[in-house]
Formats: C-alpha cells, sequence, structure tokens
C-alpha cells in the first residue's frame, strides 16, 4: 500500500508562489478593470498632475491621457514638458499641455492656478505629486522665494495653496477627485520649529512634509461633500526608480509602475466613489501617523498654512 507522499519544503514554497502569483493576477485583472472602467470616466475630462515631467508624475499623467483624458503637466523644465506633452500625444489618445511653476514660489503657484482656471472650464482630477528631498545630493537646509524651508514649501504650502485656488473650478466639474502623494515616511510636526531652523535634516523635513499633506487630506474631507469632491492620500511606493531617489543616494526598492498603479486606484477606480479622506499605503488602506487624527494639531497646521499662503 503506497503512503500518501509528505510534500517537502521546495513543494511547499512552490504551492506558495503559486497562490501569490495568482493572487497578483487576479489583483492586476482587478486594476486592468478599474482603470478601464476609469477610462470611459475620464474621457473628456481633465485632470492636472503636479511634478509630472518625470517618475511617478509623468507615468500618471501618461496612463491618464491614455484613458482619454486631457492632461495638464507641469514642472519647471520647459524641455522636459515639451517631452512629456509630445509622448502623450503620440499615444493617439487624450491630450495634453505644458504648464510651468516653480513650487518653490508661491507667486508662480498663484500664477499656474490662475492659467488653469483661464484656460479650462472645468478640473476632475488634481493629483498633487510635485515634491523633492535633496538636490543633486545637498541635503542642507534651504529657503523658498518666500523665506520658508524648502522641502516644507515645495512639497506642501504649494500643494495647500494651488488645492485651495482651483477648488470652486474642482467643485463646478463634480464629481471631482484630489490625490496627494505623501508617504509613509511621516514624522510630527514641531510647532515651535516647523521650519526646522534648529535640528535640520532633510529626512525630518521631507517626513513632516508628506504627514502635513495628510493632515490637508483629512481636513478637507471634512470641509467638502464627498458626493462633489473627494480627497485621498497615499504612500505609493517606497523608494521607487526616480531622479529624487537617486539624487538622495538611495538604492531604489520599487518602480515607478507600482507607484503609478496605487495612485491610479484612486485617481480613476469607481470603488473609490464618494470615499473621501482615506489614506493608503500602496494599493491598501492604512493608518497614517498617529499625530493626522489630531485636532488640535490640525487645527495648528490649518491656521499656519492660512497665514503663510493667504488662503483657506
Amino acid at each position: 500500500m503506497n503512503r500518501p507522499t509528505r510534500p517537502t519544503k521546495l513543494s511547499r514554497r512552490a504551492a506558495l508562489a503559486g497562490a501569490a502569483a495568482a493572487a497578483l493576477a487576479l489583483r492586476a485583472k482587478s486594476l486592468l478593470a478599474q482603470e478601464t472602467e476609469g477610462g470611459a470616466a475620464m474621457r473628456g475630462k481633465t485632470a492636472l498632475v503636479t511634478g509630472s515631467t518625470d517618475g511617478l508624475g509623468r507615468e500618471v499623467a501618461g496612463r491618464l491621457a491614455g484613458l482619454g483624458a486631457t492632461v495638464i503637466v507641469h514642472g519647471r523644465n520647459r524641455e522636459r514638458g515639451a517631452a512629456v506633452v509630445e509622448a502623450i500625444e503620440a499615444q493617439g489618445r487624450g491630450s495634453a499641455v505644458f504648464y510651468p511653476a516653480d513650487f518653490a514660489s508661491l507667486d508662480e503657484v498663484r500664477r499656474l492656478a490662475e492659467r488653469v482656471r483661464a484656460s479650462h472650464e472645468r478640473l476632475d482630477l488634481l493629483v498633487n505629486n510635485a515634491g523633492i528631498w535633496t538636490e543633486d545630493g545637498d541635503s542642507s537646509r534651504r529657503t523658498s522665494g518666500d523665506g520658508h524651508e524648502l522641502v516644507l514649501a515645495v512639497n506642501y504650502l504649494s500643494g495647500y495653496l494651488l488645492t485651495h485656488l482651483l477648488l470652486p473650478l474642482l467643485e463646478r466639474s463634480a464629481p471631482a477627485r484630489v490625490v496627494n502623494v505623501a508617504s509613509a515616511a511621516q514624522q510630527p510636526i514641531d510647532f515651535e520649529n516647523v521650519m526646522l531652523t534648529e535640528g535640520f535634516s532633510a529626512s525630518r523635513a521631507y517626513a513632516q512634509s508628506k504627514l502635513a499633506q495628510v493632515m490637508l487630506t483629512f481636513d478637507l474631507a471634512r470641509e467638502l461633500p464627498a458626493g462633489r469632491v473627494t480627497v485621498n492620500s497615499l504612500h505609493p511606493a517606497t523608494l521607487m526608480n526616480t531622479s529624487m531617489v537617486a539624487e538622495a543616494g538611495a538604492a531604489p526598492r520599487s518602480t515607478v509602475a507600482e507607484g503609478a498603479e496605487a495612485v491610479m486606484q484612486l485617481a480613476v477606480s469607481p470603488e473609490l466613489e464618494g470615499r473621501s479622506g482615506l489614506y493608503f499605503n500602496g494599493l491598501n488602506e492604512a493608518r497614517a501617523n498617529a499625530q493626522a487624527y489630531d485636532e488640535e494639531a490640525r487645527a495648528k497646521l490649518r491656521a499656519l498654512s492660512r497665514e503663510l499662503t493667504g488662503a483657506g
């Protein structure tokens, strides 16, 4: 009589790998279905993706245009912007236009908002993706044109101002969405030292700016009717293969394509329709740093943001 064979470690590993592959395939199929349905929803609609001349933003802009959207490409470099527009137009689906603005200047953010309002009758999606960490290996403390700590200024204050200036256009285009590209790297904000004049590090500046984005997400979701404008945030992927990561001297641990899948889920998935005030880690809903849920801390950040930008 033959005894049943005991599964070896190798066969168990193979079974687990097979199950994981099947799960990934199912997830990929689900995401493809979401993007396909989102494509129907994006035809004839307009999306602004900040920081979209490179890396994650460029990938997201291309995917949105592939779904039929008119994409407003934003960045500092006109040559890279023109190249992204050309690549999008070559797809033969959707369309694109490039508007330059340096997010180290709040005046340039205001001009960008004015141009969007003047040139577009609707705005269905705003992806606040523009951000910096270190640049050209320089991890020293720097200030913006307005005198604010540069990482906070670019990663948070400019997005805060732009979102508030474009809210009337988003609301007129309802249902609309705002997606804030934050990070799992979050550190509580010290409101006695917001500009990090003491104890500065590039990582600390980045982490507090990303937490500020999540706090803004929660505030706007409370303020805006979810049936008209939803506001969600996410950590797209860890250390993607972008120039920002390369300039920081870090080794990539994930790809831009992975991050773009996560952003696209919040941008176009029917499953997220009417759902607001959420934070995602990749493709899964998650919990942000505890300070994001602190009403007093969010009130302090609101007051500071209004004071520094004049909006809100």
